[in-house]
């Protein structure tokens, strides 16, 4: 079994690399070619946290192509940094032999789930927003932040980025880090409406129970990838915003389980599940229509899925073995 720790995940997988990885993984889900039973997910309410199990098997009939197998093991503990100094979110991911069920790689999932995360707003971002797209929004700075900015500047021709926090602590830090990395204007902000007012595409990655702006500000054209909130009570954007989107999924058996930010408003009445447009594989196979008007507002609201997992990590892996990265034992 191969043993890839979190540098060596982060030296193998590149953004573009996740993002044509995951829009084949969507193209597979549309197509059928996916088993993936709903998330497992356990409280561990009286230390604020979740385990989720994540498993995942994408294959289809194309002969030579056996199919990837894998299980993703995440823990989300919201009191970490402040009790422990450790990440909020940590995890494992198993990649198994599809074909005999052999267990072929454990590697760590923290960069795995923040890359596979960027990586679909990558390609409803590449399949949504107007593509003179320049200036972005980010919402919260944490694990998903980065990969949340690199992957719209990975797709469309970003000359700056806004970032709005919670804290603010560690704004500085962050954007001279993503302004070095990315190439681009990366500056803090904590005026929300003119940001929102300014923003072609805006990208929310927090855990917020709360909507994060007046969906009213919203201008002409605006993209939106919400993909922070993954349960029924969280939420990252108001009703206004959904009542003003053209509304793309991930998937429909998930965010009609797991989706707050659709199914909070559906819950007061206020919008009904069938105004949403479509998954995004059904955008990528072209069975359904994207963006219909220059002036039209879209939104991704994606809760996160195993097929994700299982796409990266299958790259990750083959490029493992190409370069003789990670560590080998016997079980």
């Amino acid at each position: 079994m191969l043993i890839l720790s979190r540098p060596d995940v982060e030296s193998l997988l590149t953004m573009p690399a996740a993002i044509a990885a995951v829009g084949e993984g969507f193209r597979q889900l549309a197509l059928g070619n996916v088993v993936m039973p709903q998330r497992v997910a356990t409280s561990i309410a009286p230390h604020d946290g979740l385990h989720l199990s994540m498993p995942a098997f994408v294959g289809s009939e194309e002969a030579g192509k056996p199919g990837t197998l894998t299980i993703k093991i995440v823990t989300v503990y919201g009191q970490n940094q402040a009790r422990f100094g450790l990440p909020m979110v940590q995890g494992m991911l198993l990649l198994h032999d599809a074909c005999n069920g052999q267990l072929l790689a454990m590697m760590d999932a923290e960069h795995l789930t923040a890359m596979r995360t960027g990586a679909a707003s990558g390609v409803a971002t590449q399949m949504l927003a107007r593509p003179d797209a320049a200036t972005v929004l980010l919402f919260g700075a944490g694990a998903l932040g980065p990969q949340q900015l690199a992957a719209v500047c990975a797709v469309r021709p970003i000359q700056r980025a806004l970032v709005i926090t919670k804290s603010g602590e560690k704004d500085a830090e962050f954007c001279a880090q993503m302004s070095s990395k990315l190439g681009i204007t990366v500056e803090a902000t904590r005026d929300t409406q003119s940001a929102i007012r300014n923003a072609d595409i805006i990208c929310t990655a927090t855990n917020s129970t709360e909507p994060l702006f007046d969906g009213h500000w919203l201008k002409p054209g605006t993209h939106i990838n919400a993909v922070g909130a993954y349960t029924a009570k969280m939420r990252e954007v108001d009703t206004t915003t959904i009542q003003r989107s053209r509304i793309f999924v991930d998937h429909h058996k998930a965010a009609q389980t797991e989706a707050g930010d659709i199914l909070l408003p559906i819950a007061n009445h206020e919008f009904s599940y069938d105004q949403v447009a479509g998954e995004l594989g059904a955008l990528i196979n072209g069975t359904v229509v994207g963006r219909t008007r220059d002036d039209e507002i879209t939104l991704f609201k994606s809760v996160g899925l195993a097929l994700q997992d299982a796409v990266t990590a299958a790259q990750v892996y083959k490029l493992a073995l190409e370069r003789g990265t990670g560590q080998q034992i016997d079980l």
